[in-house]
């Protein structure tokens, strides 16, 4: 009896956290989420002095004729603004256009399909805003410089190639129409 009753508890707290987590990852999917310009970290999330000296350090390797090749997990997604907007220019960003949304997918992602008619539907009706869709599996290392988790990711990109907000999943026209109007200024409907 004592059994049946602990199981159905257990049953019921793992249901309960279950539904918790679905409605926490429904409410936050496909948001549009400000993105912090590249630089130093401010003062106030810098690590004390003495914290970075405790830190053991590697020994520099010895210089040799032949060189490894850099940890691609090494520094991903901390790209500079000079390196990310080259890459951004790489992948079709044009300088220039005031709101570009540029969307991670990959071949057999069902939310990247609504995800497309969804960003295509915006660029359709918004003068200024350009839609262009990415494959995430044929450019792993704009992936990786980018900070590309999962698919579908949406970037939208000003008009001097900055990122200045992402979503991850799918968003809904209201929020991409939300997202792209400040940079287009009194040009939206």
């Amino acid at each position: 009896m004592r059994d049946a009753f602990t199981s159905s508890v257990a049953v019921a707290a793992t249901l309960l956290t279950a539904i918790g987590l679905g409605l926490w990852h429904r409410r936050r999917d496909g948001l549009f989420r400000p993105v912090a310009p590249a630089g130093p970290a401010p003062e106030s999330l810098a690590a004390p002095e003495s914290l970075v000296a405790a830190v053991p350090r590697r020994p520099e390797p010895a210089a040799s004729a032949v060189s490894e090749p850099p940890d691609p997990s090494a520094g991903a997604g901390q790209a500079d603004g000079a390196e990310t907007r080259a890459v951004l220019t790489a992948l079709g960003v044009r300088l220039g256009t005031p709101a570009t949304l540029l969307q991670f997918s990959s071949a057999f992602c069902a939310p990247c399909r609504a995800t497309r008619r969804v960003l295509a539907e915006v660029a359709a009706l918004l003068d200024g805003v350009r839609h262009l869709e990415v494959d995430a599996e044929s450019h792993l290392a704009a992936v990786r410089t980018l900070g590309i988790w999962r698919t579908p990711t949406v970037l939208v990109v000003d008009a001097e190639g900055r990122v200045v907000r992402r979503a991850v999943g799918v968003p809904r026209k209201a929020q991409v129409i939300a997202a792209v109007a400040p940079l287009l200024g009194d040009a939206t409907p």
